[in-house]
């Protein structure tokens, strides 16, 4: 081996809590082959394999492939009971728990869908077997029960490992190697601790301690798979996923929130930040461009939380938005003419409703030749222009110095002599700043804002100006609002997981003291189909667009009349 070994061993122990529901019905008689076990040798993951072993041989056990996982849990709940019988009454109510969650993820399999390059409103979900590659029963039980083997596995191998190795010279090898020697170290541990394990399951387990060792451990099955666009860490019994517009509770565990930690500590030094109790939030980005916030103990109640928004590898383009309906073939012409026009532009919507897929996707747009700044709490945008600044907001140090906010990186944006500013998302006193910079020649920027509805979005703005400190009238700030922006895109995440543009609204100009607006599209609601699917058309309201005399401008009045056609 090319990097030493320690001697000694030291032990983890693993648990998982599930608020398990009322048990259901079932039939099972307890079993005497279960031995009863000491206060200090509890296995929760042997005793929920035991279980397991005892509901996969009754000949009348029920198709978990046809289960949702509440119905799982109720069934594996009265199962343990009657399985183990007095030794899982002598267990404490969290090692209860920790037993049932085990069966549960042992038997539950989530459901999956086809192929996602498929057009998403599209895709089926299909038989849950299909998750292990196969109908058959049989195999699907032993996928399952292997499964709980690398798991089991991990949590004694790995200790061991850790202990034998030097970390730091492991991490100077290159990954083909220290595979190999990892793969070496962890057969020869599994031989002393009597671990019976297949090829595939020490290939298994190779890899999730790879994991461990060189990525964000338990979460990077779900990094690598391209149909989750959010990972949601609810402390360390619980992942969930949104996949589609849905969202999926998910069999991931955590050992404990020490484990969770280590992941957040590790996310967020590589960019030279830090999450502790005089942090306790932070926003920060993996090495792809994912987004990551991770919020702790005292801010968190329940332990430590980490959301990932996840980087898109697949590039989201305006044509792409239309074929999966998002929007109507002439939306997109319009944002596209909006864009190239030079028209100072707000996405507005709620969380997840795909605000930043589309400012890259209108990003596309801008001419090669400008000069773009972009600014972010954490940087996300994917602009792929030649010419692109990109500044990041800075926390405070541990003596409470050195902030760098996002007002601050405005008010120097404007000294880089811009073409475009790209705000990420405006959220408090950098609107004031904002809005001078698109009234003072900065033409064709471009930002997001949280809300429900256009209008809204215009009551926010001014909201934000008022944080700014600076006393204004109400009209002053409104008639800079109405002078700054031109184009107000809303965009929502629907209930059956579709994201769709739901108006596109110009900004005209001021009456007395009220901004004044027109609808150009609208989405109308008419009803769903069979499947949950929202059924509904993108309208033309028939208005004149005001930016009209921009587009003749730029030469795109002829193209902009023919899309209003």
């Amino acid at each position: 081996m090319s990097f030493g070994r320690r001697s000694g061993e030291s032990a983890v122990n693993g648990t998982i809590a599930i608020n398990a529901s009322q048990p259901a019905a079932a039939s099972f008689a307890a079993t005497e082959k279960t031995p009863p076990v000491s206060d200090d040798d509890i296995d929760c993951f042997a005793l929920a394999e035991r279980v397991i072993e005892g509901i996969t041989e009754k000949s009348d056990s029920p198709d978990f492939t046809a289960m949702p996982r509440t119905d799982v849990a109720q069934y594996s709940t009265t199962a343990t009971e009657n399985i183990l019988g007095k030794t899982y009454f002598r267990l404490n109510l969290l090692e209860q728990r920790d037993v049932v969650t085990n069966v549960v993820n042992g038997l539950y399999i989530a459901p999956v869908r086809e192929d996602p390059s498929e057009d998403e409103a599209n895709i089926p979900e299909l038989p849950i077997a299909a998750v292990w590659g196969t109908n058959d029963r049989a195999a699907a039980t032993e996928r399952v029960l292997s499964s709980t083997s690398v798991t089991i596995a991990r949590n004694k191998v790995q200790p061991v490992l850790f202990d034998r190795i030097d970390i730091s010279a492991a991490l100077s090898l290159p990954h083909d190697e220290l595979t190999r020697q990892i793969s070496e170290i962890v057969l020869e541990i599994s031989h002393e601790e009597k671990l019976q394990l297949n090829k595939a399951e020490q290939e298994d387990l190779v890899k999730v301690l790879l994991d461990e060792m060189l990525g964000l451990g338990p979460l990077e099955p779900l990094l690598a798979d391209e149909t989750i666009n959010d990972i949601m860490v609810n402390g360390y019994n619980q992942v969930y996923i949104e996949r589609r517009g849905k969202l999926e509770l998910t069999d991931v565990k955590f050992r404990d929130d020490r484990h969770v930690m280590n992941v957040a500590t590790r996310i967020v030094s590589q960019i030279g930040r830090r999450v502790d109790e005089s942090s306790p939030l932070v926003d920060a980005r993996l090495a792809d461009g994912s987004r990551v916030n991770i919020i702790i103990p005292p801010l968190a109640i329940d332990g430590p939380m980490i959301s990932i928004r996840k980087f898109a590898k697949k590039k989201i383009t305006l044509e792409v938005m239309e074929q999966q309906q998002n929007m109507s073939s002439p939306m997109a012409t319009i944002l596209r003419i909006a864009a190239r026009s030079k028209l100072n532009i707000l996405i507005s919507g709620g969380t997840g409703s795909g605000k930043t897929t589309l400012l890259n996707a209108m990003s596309q747009m801008i001419d090669h030749g400008d000069r773009i700044v972009t600014i972010e709490d954490a940087a996300e945008l994917q602009l792929q222009q030649p010419h692109v600044v990109r500044l990041e907001t800075r926390p405070s140090n541990l003596e409470g110095q050195g902030e760098i906010t996002m007002r601050d990186l405005v008010k120097n944006a404007l000294r880089m002599r811009p073409d475009r500013i790209i705000l990420g998302e405006v959220r408090g006193s950098e609107a004031l700043d904002m809005l001078q910079a698109m009234n003072t020649g900065h033409e064709g920027s471009m930002s997001t804002v949280h809300a429900n509805r256009p209008r809204e979005a215009l009551t926010r703005l001014e909201n934000m100006v008022s944080m700014a400190g600076v006393s204004l009238p109400p009209k002053a700030v409104r008639t800079q609002i109405a002078a700054a922006i031109d184009v107000i895109i809303q965009i929502s995440r629907m209930r059956d997981g579709i994201r769709r543009i739901t108006h596109i609204m110009e900004v005209v100009g001021m009456e007395d003291d009220i901004v004044t607006t027109q609808d150009l599209f609208n989405f109308d609601y008419t009803g769903e189909d069979a499947a949950g699917m929202i059924q509904g058309d993108f309208v033309y309201t028939g208005v004149r667009p005001h930016f009209s005399s921009k587009a003749e401008y730029f030469g795109l009045e002829r193209a902009l009349l023919e899309a209003l056609r």
